[in-house]
This record gives structure tokens, C-alpha cells and sequence, in this order.
């Protein structure tokens, strides 16, 4: 993983409403090398904090309640004026209408619970070299799409 090295390329966020699976993973992320530039329990104070910075992060891993329609427009802004940071969700939702709209979006990378650190140092890396990356429970969902859209 040469992007783990080089600090510029793996600065992340978090949105995410209290989870303690995220916690363990900012810490073994942080560990790795990555640098997590902030986390924040809400869009709008993500919203805040990443006004805030010189340096915006490359992703940002968001794990929010994805069945809220108020979130899915607050992601649509957050994306609209934030349009080069990458969003990876992080979720239990495997259906097809919440993973088709959080892509639709513009979400890069979709991890289910129960991924790990290493997936989502893949995740991270993928989506700052413009790559992709899913879950096995959601990549069908994600390919059928792509194929159609």
C-alpha cells in the first residue's frame, strides 16, 4: 500500500453517530498511519469542521442513520460543496434502495458492519486512486448500478 505512506494521501474524517466499532477502527487506522483529520457525530458539524481546515480530507467514512431522508439530502449538500473529498459508507443496510442511493449520491465505497481495518485501508487507498470498493454483501447491488447508470 504505497498511499499509507505518504500522509498527504490518507488524511480521512468521520460522520458517524456514536459507534464504537468505528472507534476501534479510527484507532487501528490512526495506527497504520493514516491520519483522521476529525470525527464528528453529525453532517452539519462535519459540515463546520471541514470548513475549518487548510487541508480538506481525501475520504471520509460516514456511518449515519442512511433510512433518514433528512441525512440522504444533508449527504447530497455535504457532496455538492465537497465534491473531491471521497464518501465511503460504513452500514448494516444492505438493501437495494439505500445502497442505489447513497451511490447515487456519489458515495465511492460501501463497507457493511463487521468489515475490518484492513478492509477499510483498501477502501481508503481504492477511492483516492479512483477506485471502488464493496462489501461482498452489497457488490452485486453496486454492479447491477453501475451497469445501468
Amino acid at each position: 500500500m504505497n498511499t499509507v505512506n505518504n500522509p498527504e494521501q490518507t488524511n480521512i474524517a468521520f460522520i458517524n453517530d456514536k459507534s464504537p466499532i468505528l472507534d476501534l477502527t479510527s484507532n487501528d487506522l490512526v495506527a497504520s498511519g493514516i491520519n483522521v483529520l476529525f470525527r464528528s457525530e453529525s453532517i452539519e458539524d462535519g459540515r463546520s469542521q471541514l470548513s475549518a481546515l487548510k487541508t480538506l480530507p481525501k475520504a471520509c467514512i460516514i456511518d449515519l442513520d442512511f433510512h433518514d431522508k433528512n441525512v440522504l439530502a444533508q449527504l447530497r449538500e455535504l457532496k455538492s460543496k465537497y465534491p473531491n473529498i471521497k464518501l465511503i459508507a460504513h452500514s448494516d443496510i444492505d438493501t437495494d434502495e439505500t445502497v442505489k442511493s447513497l451511490l447515487g449520491i456519489g458515495f465511492e465505497s460501501y463497507l457493511l458492519i463487521g468489515s475490518d481495518a484492513d478492509d477499510f485501508k483498501t477502501a481508503i487507498e481504492g477511492v483516492i486512486n479512483d477506485k471502488r470498493y464493496f462489501s461482498v454483501g452489497i457488490a452485486k447491488i453496486a454492479q447491477e448500478y453501475y451497469t445501468y447508470n
